[in-house]
């Protein structure tokens, strides 16, 4: 079970110009969250993520 969730996060990285990517509406996805409300609490907590989340 746990490779197949593994494997649907993996099939969700995208590399774009040589950077690895996610996106919001994937994480909000995977958090189970709206991908608003992500938005929101990466505004809001910006100092929480690291330097290349965005």
């Amino acid at each position: 079970m746990e490779i197949n969730n593994l494997q649907l996060i993996q099939n969700k990285i995208y590399e774009i110009r040589g950077q690895r990517v996610m996106l919001d509406r994937d994480l909000a996805e995977l958090y189970g969250v709206e991908t608003r409300v992500l938005n929101q609490a990466v505004k809001r907590n910006s100092e929480r993520f690291p330097e290349d989340f965005m």
